[in-house]
């Protein structure tokens, strides 16, 4: 049975142009080729010298690439390239391997830490109901107390189209209601049908997320404060019988017998 012969892409080779008695570049140039964002180290370093930083930041100055990598193996470290577009390249000695373990320790501390910014929606009538209100009220209080914006929308309907002052009032009602929480971010505009507002809050979400935890934490001491000591039974007495002495008549002497 015949079947197509699937070819593969060609790969081209290109040879940097070099002065003699320098190392030939050679670049692959395969489509869809994988370009590491990872620094060369020791080997992978092609050339001729480097400015070299010692293992405790001091500078060494201008040295030839071998001679880097002879100091780099006699203190039992790594050659890193930390700068390649410096004229001449930038490299410094260090335990790579403890380096990246570090830097990857940081980078999650720091999105740990980091607070990711939530825009809450809440929807409303301009002819809303006093007690939805209060409803949808609450809502944006909670939302602003846990540091999240909230986007507050007015739908119109049908003849409501064409009283938008109905939603303007409504807004700035809202935004006067929860001033102590928030504040008016974006004003209130007309988007077609709706009518959008955007509360932010004073305070950010590392705050209120710090203060809630400290919060829970005094709330689960106090209630191990709260909690009764459990009382320690005390042991049993002896039965009569096993108090009297083993030996003698049995019974006990009289005074003056």
């Amino acid at each position: 049975m015949w079947r197509p012969i699937r070819r593969e892409p060609k790969t081209r080779r290109m040879v940097a142009a070099h002065p003699p008695g320098h190392w030939a570049l050679a670049v692959d140039e395969t489509p869809g080729g994988h370009i590491s964002a990872e620094p060369r180290i020791n080997d992978r370093i092609r050339v001729p010298e480097v400015r070299l930083v010692g293992p405790n930041g001091e500078q060494v100055g201008i040295v030839a690439l071998n001679d880097a990598l002879r100091l780099a193996q006699e203190a039992d470290l790594d050659l890193v390239e930390v700068a390649p577009t410096a004229r001449p390249p930038v490299c410094k000695l260090m335990d790579y391997g403890k380096f990246k373990y570090e830097s990857a320790l940081k980078a999650r501390e720091s999105r740990k830490n980091q607070a990711q910014t939530v825009i809450k929606e809440i929807k409303l009538r301009p002819k809303i109901d006093p007690h939805d209100y209060g409803t949808k009220k609450g809502h944006v209080e909670r939302f602003l107390k846990q540091g999240d914006k909230v986007k507050v929308t007015i739908m119109f309907r049908g003849r409501e189209q064409s009283r938008p002052e109905l939603g303007f009032r409504l807004l700035q009602r809202l935004a006067g209601d929860v001033e102590e929480l928030g504040f008016v971010e974006a004003q209130p505009k007309q988007d077609g049908r709706n009518m959008i507002m955007v509360i932010g809050p004073h305070r950010k979400k590392s705050e209120s997320k710090a203060e809630r935890s400290t919060r829970e934490a005094e709330a689960e001491a106090e209630a191990v404060a709260a909690r009764p000591v459990p009382r320690q039974r005390r042991p049993a007495a002896a039965p009569a019988s096993q108090a009297r002495p083993a030996g003698g008549g049995g019974g006990t002497e009289q005074a003056g017998a």
